[in-house]
């Protein structure tokens, strides 16, 4: 990677993963790109260039790409698994189109693109504990039909036109430096913020219910790591099974009251995301991406809930 476009890159995933681009290659050659009402503020924006970069705009990304030589796209435009659901065609079109717009680009100037999946790929006929790389996969929402669909797109432009396509699928992040915005996976996020907050925390997914989590940390390495993999390791493409940890809301709860022991939870569960949640696996086997290009987890719950709470603590009592 010499010179990357971040689209998304004021999301949860983009915002830091830009940052973390800039330290590692010139801030110069790093561009943000932004939609209209999400633009690029104080560090972001200030830190290296910014274009405006609508993913169903194919011209202006082939503008941008041509401006600033881009040789790697990081495609982090979505619509969240909840959200979806409520604009399944917004959905379709920024995942889809968004995605042939970009893939037609990168054919044409010789890009690599990165266009993460998500544990929501899966569905309720796949087996949820060690759930394989290559598995059965139907789910039953737009989010995962789309992902699904861009891990399929992805390989086929690998295939017959040699595009350099890399992905992982994501599973539930969580970040003490953007907040949600609509995941299925927000409770592990939002009950944090409770948490250093002194507010209970009215948790919208029931007791039992596990699902693949990672630190944010290690799902930016993730990205990265894979676009610096070599590329006659990979027997997969898109997209590789990536874990951390796996827990229900009771365990995360008790780990945060280790820290905390006043903090108070209780269930309200709401049936759309409880749905989405039982359809997932409860944990992924990750083999295939550590054997193919070393990937390996830094944080477990112990030292994620530790270094959340220090830094949301620093953060919400300024």
């Amino acid at each position: 990677m010499k010179n990357v476009l971040v689209v998304g890159a004021t999301g949860q995933i983009g915002s830091e993963l830009t940052m973390l681009l800039r330290k590692h290659i010139p801030a110069g050659n790093i561009v943000a790109g932004y939609i209209k009402g999400a633009e690029p503020k104080g560090v972001l924006l200030e830190s290296g260039p910014a274009e405006l970069s609508d993913v169903t705009n194919a011209q202006q990304l082939a503008g941008i790409v041509e401006k600033y030589n881009i040789d790697t796209i990081y495609n982090l435009a979505a619509i969240l698994s909840a959200t979806a659901e409520a604009k399944p065609l917004l959905a379709w079109n920024i995942q889809m189109n968004g995605l042939i717009n970009l893939l037609e680009i990168a054919r044409e100037k010789n890009c690599a693109v990165f266009t993460p999946s998500s544990i929501g790929a899966f569905g309720p006929d796949t087996p949820h504990v060690n759930t394989p790389q290559d598995t059965i996969q139907r789910p039953k929402t737009m989010y995962g039909v789309t992902k699904v669909s861009c891990e399929l797109l992805s390989d086929y432009y690998h295939i017959k036109y040699g595009v350099d396509t890399r992905s992982v699928r994501f599973p539930g992040l969580i970040s003490n430096v953007t907040p949600p915005g609509g995941g299925t996976t927000d409770y592990a996020v939002d009950i944090y913020y409770a948490a250093v907050e002194g507010r209970e925390f009215v948790c919208p997914i029931q007791n039992g219910t596990f699902m693949d989590m990672m630190y944010m940390p290690d799902a930016l390495r993730a990205a990265i790591s894979i676009m610096e993999a070599d590329p006659t390791k990979l027997i997969h493409r898109n997209s590789f099974n990536i874990a951390s940890m796996s827990f229900d809301p009771e365990i995360i709860y008790n780990e945060i009251k280790k820290v905390i022991p006043e903090f108070k939870m209780r269930y309200e569960f709401d049936p759309l995301r409880q749905a989405i949640a039982d359809s997932w696996p409860d944990k992924m086997d990750d083999s295939c991406a550590r054997a193919e290009w070393g990937w390996k987890p830094e944080y477990d719950l112990t030292s994620m809930t530790k270094d959340m709470i220090e830094k949301l603590s620093l953060r919400l009592k300024k």
